[in-house]
C-alpha cells in the first residue's frame, strides 16, 4: 500500500498523538505500506511555524527532510501536473496545501492519511 500523509498526521505520527487513530498508525507501521509526505507539508509546517500556529513543530519545522528521512518515509515532490490538478479541481475546498495533496493522490494513486472528511467528495482513497 502506498500511502500519502496528511500535514496533521505526519505531525501526529511524529509526535505519538492519541489523536491518529489506531488504524492508520498500524498501517504506517506495516513493513509492506510505503509512506510518503509531500513537499506540500513542508511548505504547511514552515508556514504555519512561521507564523506561530505550530509552535510545537519547532523540531520538525527547523528539517523537516530529517523527520522524514527519521521515520524511512518518503519524500514526495510536486510537479506542474499536481499543480495543474490542485488549481483545476471543483468544489468550495479552498486550502490550497489539501488542494495539492488531494490532487497528489490522485495522480500517483495514494491512499491519503487524514481526517479530512471533505477530501471524500474528490473520490480520493482515504485511511482513518
Amino acid at each position: 500500500m502506498r500511502l500519502l500523509l496528511d500535514t496533521h498526521a505526519f505531525l501526529w505520527w511524529l509526535a505519538g498523538e492519541a489523536a491518529l487513530t489506531r488504524k492508520a498508525r498500524m498501517t504506517i507501521a506495516a513493513e509492506d505500506t510505503e509512506v510518503f509526505v509531500s513537499a506540500v507539508s513542508a511548505w504547511e509546517i514552515a508556514t504555519k511555524f512561521r507564523l506561530g500556529k505550530l509552535p510545537e513543530a519547532a523540531p520538525v519545522a527547523t528539517d523537516i527532510a530529517a523527520a522524514v528521512a527519521a521515520e524511512g518515509f518518503s519524500e514526495l515532490a510536486l510537479s506542474l501536473a499536481h499543480a495543474a490538478r490542485a488549481g483545476s479541481l471543483s468544489g468550495q475546498h479552498r486550502d490550497p496545501f489539501d488542494r495539492m495533496l488531494i490532487a497528489q493522490a490522485m495522480l500517483d494513486d495514494f491512499t491519503l492519511v487524514s481526517n479530512e472528511r471533505a477530501f471524500d467528495m474528490y473520490g480520493v482513497k482515504r485511511l482513518w
